[in-house]
C-alpha cells in the first residue's frame, strides 16, 4: 500500500513492521524480524538482557575516522483501539490507509511513535547509497509503559558519543531536553453494604484525550477530571453511593472515556444535574472537545454499592488529587515544568486502583509531587506505592551535535530550527546518565495525535526528514 511514498526505502519497512504486532511488553516479534533483517544482511547484531536490539554497521569508505553516530528509537507502541472495531492488536497488524497526505491505521492507533524511527534505522542499515560514520542504531523495548528498556541496556556494545534518538513528533524542531518523573499507584480496600437506592450508569465518551506529557497543556479534557466533576455536583444535591466505576485504560494517556454506576436517592434530579451540567461541561470544552457526550440511564443492578464511610474515603481522595499541568517552566516560556496524569482510576471489585503518572524538567520537584499524592492516599487510608522514576534530560548549553545539525537545517532548508525541551519523557535521560560524555539530541517528522485512533503520520514530512537526517550522518 506506501511503496508508491517517498522515500519508498522509508515507507516499505514501515508497512512491513505496521503488520507485527508490537504493543509494549508484546515485542517478541518484532525482536524476531530485527534480528533476522540484521542477519540477513551480514551485521553485527546484540540482543541485550533487558530485550533491546542493537545491529551495528561499520562506516562506509572515507568515514572510518569519523566518530560513530548512535540512532536510537523503540519498538514498541501504544495500542488503542476504536468503540466497535474487532481487532486484537496482541495478535493483528494494523489497517494502514492513506487519507490526505497522512498515513494513518483504521480504527486503531498507528505507531508512528515510535514505528517511524524503526523504519529510518532499517533503511538506513539496509542502504549500501548512504554515506555515514559507524553507526550503532539501538532499539529498545516497554520505552511506552516506564523505558524498560533504556533503563536496563547494556551500554558494553556502544562507543558512539554522539546520539540522535528519533522520538519527536514536530519537523523542525531539535529537543535537546525532557522530563523526567515517576509512577505512583494508589490502592484502597472498600467494603459494600445494602441500600435501597436505585442505581445509575453514566458514560462519557467521545473525549480527545491524548499523550499526557505533550498534551497535557493543550486544555483537553480528562474524563477522570470529568467523573470527579459529575460526582461532586450529584452529591452536593442528594445522598450517593459509588457502585463501581473505570476510566482510562494507561498511565500514560489522558484517559478519554468514562462509566460509573452510582447509587442515588432520587434517580429523576439525578438525571435532571446530569443533563444540565452535560451542557456546561460542552459549551466549556467545545473548542478542545467538541465531541464529548455524556450519558445516564438507570440500571438494574444487584451489585451492592460502598458504604457511606468508603464513598466518603474515595470521593474524598478523588477529589484531593491534583490533575494536569502543576507548575510552568521559569526558563523556557510557554513550556509545562510539572504535571500528573491519573490515566487509569477504577473501583475494580472491592478495591480502589489508580494508577498515575507524574513528570518534571526538575527532579525535585518529581518527588516533591509524588510525595504529595503519597501523603493524600495515606491521610485516607490508601496503600501508596512509588516507582519506575526516570531522570530528566538536562539541557546541554554546549552540545556540538545540535549546533551542527542546526546548522545543517539552516542551510537545507533557509529557515532556523527551533531548540525545545519537553515535557514528555524521552529516552535520552538514561542514555545520559549511562553513557559519560555523550552528546544527544532528538527529532523526527509530524506525526499528530500521537497515544489516540487519530494518529497520523505527514508524508511529505517523513520525505524531508528523511533527507535532513542523511545529510547529517553525512557530514556530523
Amino acid at each position: 500500500m506506501l511503496e508508491n511514498l517517498s522515500p519508498k526505502e522509508v515507507f516499505v519497512f514501515f508497512e512491513e513492521i505496521s503488520h507485527i504486532p508490537r504493543g509494549s511488553y508484546n515485542e517478541e516479534a518484532i525482536r524476531d524480524y530485527l534480528i533476522a533483517f540484521a542477519n540477513d544482511r551480514g551485521l553485527e547484531c546484540h540482543k541485550d538482557n533487558a530485550g533491546n536490539v542493537i545491529i551495528i554497521k561499520e562506516a562506509t569508505s572515507g568515514y572510518e575516522n569519523r566518530e560513530p553516530i548512535i540512532i536510537q528509537g523503540h519498538m514498541d507502541m501504544v495500542c488503542e483501539i476504536d468503540q466497535g472495531i474487532n481487532k486484537d492488536m496482541t495478535k493483528e497488524g494494523l489497517d494502514l490507509e492513506v487519507v490526505d497526505g497522512y498515513v494513518t491505521a483504521k480504527g486503531t492507533t498507528l505507531g508512528g511513535d515510535d514505528g517511524i524511527a524503526v523504519a529510518y534505522g532499517l533503511a538506513i542499515l539496509d542502504s549500501n547509497e548512504v554515506k555515514h560514520p559507524r553507526l550503532e542504531v539501538i532499539f529498545t523495548v516497554s520505552e511506552e509503559v516506564g523505558m524498560d528498556g533504556a533503563r536496563g541496556l547494556d551500554t558494553s556494545y556502544i562507543t558512539g558519543r554522539k546520539m540522535i534518538n528519533i522520538d519527536s513528533e514536530e519537523e523542525g524542531v531539535l529537543t535537546v531536553g525532557c522530563a523526567g518523573g515517576g509512577r505512583i499507584s494508589v490502592n484502597l480496600s472498600v467494603k459494600r453494604e445494602e441500600c435501597e437506592y436505585d442505581h445509575i450508569l453514566i458514560s462519557v465518551s467521545g473525549l480527545l484525550g491524548g499523550h499526557s506529557g505533550s498534551d497535557i497543556n493543550l486544555g483537553r479534557a480528562s474524563s477522570y477530571s470529568l467523573l470527579v466533576r459529575i460526582y461532586k455536583t450529584i452529591y452536593e444535591k442528594m445522598d450517593m453511593r459509588f457502585v463501581g466505576f473505570k476510566t482510562g485504560s494507561l498511565i500514560n494517556v489522558i484517559s478519554n472515556s468514562a462509566v460509573a454506576e452510582l447509587a442515588v436517592s432520587d434517580v429523576s434530579e439525578c438525571k435532571k444535574v446530569i443533563e444540565k451540567l452535560s451542557h456546561e461541561i460542552k459549551e466549556e470544552y467545545q473548542e478542545s472537545d467538541s465531541n464529548i457526550t455524556i450519558k445516564v440511564q438507570e440500571k438494574e443492578s444487584d451489585v451492592m454499592p460502598l458504604t457511606e464511610e468508603d464513598t466518603i474515603k474515595v470521593s474524598t481522595i478523588l477529589a484531593s488529587m491534583p490533575q494536569g499541568v502543576t507548575r510552568m517552566s521559569e526558563d523556557f516560556e510557554g513550556a509545562v515544568e510539572t504535571s500528573i496524569n491519573w490515566g487509569v482510576c477504577e473501583i475494580d471489585n472491592d478495591e480502589l486502583v489508580m494508577k498515575g503518572l507524574v513528570r518534571s524538567q526538575v527532579d525535585d520537584r518529581t518527588y516533591e509531587l509524588l510525595n504529595r499524592v503519597s501523603w493524600i492516599a495515606k491521610g485516607n487510608g490508601a496503600k501508596a506505592e512509588i516507582d519506575s522514576n526516570y531522570p530528566a534530560w538536562q539541557f546541554n548549553k554546549e552540545s556540538e551535535l545540535s549546533n551542527k545539525m542546526c546548522s545543517i537545517y539552516k542551510e537545507m532548508f533557509d529557515k532556523e530550527e527551533k531548540i525545545e525541551v519537553i515535557h514528555a519523557g524521552l529516552e535520552c535521560g538514561f542514555f545520559v546518565d549511562k553513557i559519560k560524555g555523550l552528546d544527544a539530541v532528538s527529532m523526527g517528522p509530524d506525526i499528530l495525535d500521537i497515544h489516540t485512533t487519530n494518529e497520523r503520520l505527514d508524508i511529505e514530512s517523513v520525505n524531508r526528514t528523511w533527507n535532513f537526517l542523511l545529510r547529517v550522518l553525512e557530514e556530523a
